[in-house]
């Protein structure tokens, strides 16, 4: 009997890329016969062309399957939808705009039958990212890495293969704010490493600006460590601290040179001080607050308009 391999293909607002991305993943599957092979596109509320798109190629090819979200709920959500819906005995992870080479899953395959459960893609290069794009990923790596207790994958995306154990253990995973990039590594199993180039985007834009990748940031960070909350108690001993030695220091100041205190400046300065320091550790509160408050309400993590596969 065929194994039965699948591929997740999460795709919002990628009409002009999808037709070239379906002949890439064809050109890599047909040869490869001895497989039962599974094209799942998970549509995450695509304003244009897409969910047409996905249809027409479901109609003329029966390993096609879809499913069409009722919104945009982000594509961390839609990969969850792909896990809870994916068929295959793996499954396979990779972007709809041409950046993650389809040749390589060939290579995943063959790692997976060599007894590996998760086969990882890590960029060689990061294509035309500016240099403070690149500098801040690098840095934001780093930080997440030393805050938590289990390492890290710098410069690993979502593209990889999974055994479906692998894919069963992201299923029990349904809290709501979600940063998968994390939770791959968290779960552990074996894995193995396979070194790509990332491809420039042929079509369209991206849809991540520096803002949204900054709230991924902060996603991954209050996700996996309360290393942030931590740095505000210590923040806050710190500046209590040094508030007593500053005291410590204009008391004998006074009492022994007679020095007269500069009264507003010095109110002033620790005023602003020390609102700061209360600001930035409210701040780390809330974020944490924030996200217990969204896990409170147990909302589902995306609704289904439509979901379709070829039954023999």
């Amino acid at each position: 009997m065929k194994m039965k391999v699948s591929i997740i293909a999460p795709a919002y607002n990628e009409e002009e890329s999808l037709p070239a991305f379906y002949k890439s993943i064809c050109e890599v599957i047909d040869p490869l016969v001895y497989y039962d092979w599974e094209l799942l596109f998970v549509d995450d509320g695509s304003s244009d062309q897409t969910p047409a798109i996905i249809e027409r190629l479901a109609h003329d090819d029966h390993r096609v399957a879809y499913l069409t979200l009722s919104r945009n709920f982000g594509k961390e959500s839609a990969m969850l939808a792909g896990f809870d819906h994916v068929r295959g005995d793996c499954a396979i992870v990779i972007d709809t705009d041409l950046q993650h080479p389809a040749q390589l899953i060939g290579e995943m395959l063959h790692y997976w039958e060599e007894g590996f459960d998760d086969v990882y893609a890590r960029r060689r290069t990061r294509g035309k990212e500016s240099w403070m794009r690149r500098s801040l990923s690098l840095l934001y790596y780093s930080i997440l890495d030393h805050s938590t207790r289990f390492d890290v994958l710098k410069n690993v995306g979502d593209f990889r293969l999974l055994d479906r154990k692998c894919i069963d253990a992201l299923r029990q995973m349904r809290e709501s704010e979600r940063y998968t990039k994390g939770l791959f590594s968290w779960i552990g199993f074996k894995k193995k490493e396979i070194l790509f180039d990332q491809a420039e985007r042929k079509f369209g834009k991206s849809h991540w600006n520096l803002l949204q990748l900054s709230a991924l940031a902060i996603e991954g960070i209050t996700s996996f460590t309360t290393a942030p909350l931590r740095i505000a108690t210590i923040l806050g001993m710190l500046t209590g601290f040094v508030s007593i030695v500053y005291l410590i220091y204009t008391f004998v100041k006074v009492l022994i040179w007679g020095d007269p205190v500069a009264g507003y400046p010095t109110l002033i300065c620790v005023m602003l001080i020390l609102g700061s320091v209360q600001l930035i550790c409210l701040g780390i509160i809330g974020e944490y607050l924030g996200r217990v408050f969204n896990e409170s309400k147990r909302r589902p993590n995306y609704l289904v308009s439509n979901y379709y596969y070829y039954e023999e």
